[in-house]
């Protein structure tokens, strides 16, 4: 048997064992993380209601852009009523107004009123917000009630906006991952996209910036923040008065990443050794088998498994 021949064919067999091993490190490491109920199957999607009573919740304890968060999140349920967009714009536009972030507050507030033209704050209600209301509703009205003639003639349908994105199937710990994919527009209604993403499964989420062109965004999930076991994080597409018109995951049901561990017992050798055995073992034999019909001049292939620390 040339010797050239049984060095490619053992070097052949030592790159699938190890393909082998990594593939089954990574399906480890997610069934541990499910054992400890860190990464589960995607959350249940909450009632547009509930949603709304947590984003208030949120914002009586002043986590404000949280409270953003998960509003947008009420916004883009199917099947959401016109009381409970109201009461979402109502809220947001309250926590915009809180966090001195008027253009976003001015669109949440003319979102309100295309829905219902004569709302109108309680006199209970703070000074600050009645007063930004009113100074909205002016100015809507000089500019001849935009979006309410739209609003009055459209009929119920799925929104035509679509955020386009393949989630990664895992990603090692301390290595930024890179996202991107499309935007479904026809009717040019994107004016930005933004990606929220935090570590583990609880806590505020950040944003990363977006670079968004020609309908096509892509971004990067800091290194930082991609730590065992997982990483979760969402896309929105934002209308030129930054309310979201479409999103990939939300901030209540977002896409999570399994996160390996580098240089973790599921990483080691000496872990391998005895739990490896049949997958080890089912690489050479996919080896053998891949060698053997590849090259006929010798019924046998031997396969050299070398285990290093």
């Amino acid at each position: 048997m040339p010797i050239l021949g049984r060095s490619r064919r053992e070097a052949r067999g030592r790159r699938l064992v190890r393909s082998w091993l990594r593939l089954a490190a990574t399906l480890l490491a997610v069934c541990f993380a499910l054992g400890s109920g860190d990464v589960a199957a995607q959350p249940k999607k909450q009632t547009v209601s509930a949603l709304v009573q947590k984003a208030q919740d949120l914002f009586d304890e002043q986590m404000y852009e949280e409270s953003i968060q998960v509003l947008s999140a009420a916004l883009m349920r199917p099947g959401i009523s016109r009381e409970e967009k109201i009461d979402v714009y109502r809220l947001l536009a309250y926590n915009y107004i809180t966090l001195r972030r008027d253009d976003e507050a001015d669109g949440a507030v003319r979102g309100l009123l295309v829905l219902d033209e004569n709302f109108s704050l309680p006199e209970s209600e703070s000074p600050r917000f009645r007063d930004f209301f009113k100074k909205t509703r002016d100015a809507w009205e000089a500019d001849g009630k935009p979006g309410l003639k739209a609003e009055k003639e459209a009929t119920p349908e799925a929104s035509k906006v679509a955020v386009k994105h393949a989630p990664p199937a895992q990603a090692d710990e301390g290595q930024a991952v890179s996202v991107g994919g499309t935007v479904e527009d026809p009717e040019a209604t994107v004016a930005k996209v933004k990606l929220y993403y935090r570590a583990g499964s609880s806590g505020k989420f950040t944003t990363a910036p977006v670079q968004f062109a020609m309908l096509r965004w892509s971004a990067q999930i800091p290194a930082e923040a991609v730590v065992p076991p997982l990483v979760e994080y969402y896309v929105e597409a934002l209308d030129e008065g930054g309310l979201p018109v479409a999103t990939r995951g939300d901030a209540a049901a977002p896409l999570r990443i399994a996160v390996v561990a580098s240089g973790s017992f599921l990483t080691s050798p000496w872990f391998w050794v005895p739990v490896g055995v049949a997958v080890a073992a089912a690489a050479v034999i996919t080896a053998v088998v891949v060698t053997s019909s590849g090259e006929q001049e010798s019924p046998k292939a031997t396969v050299t498994i070398n285990v290093f620390e």
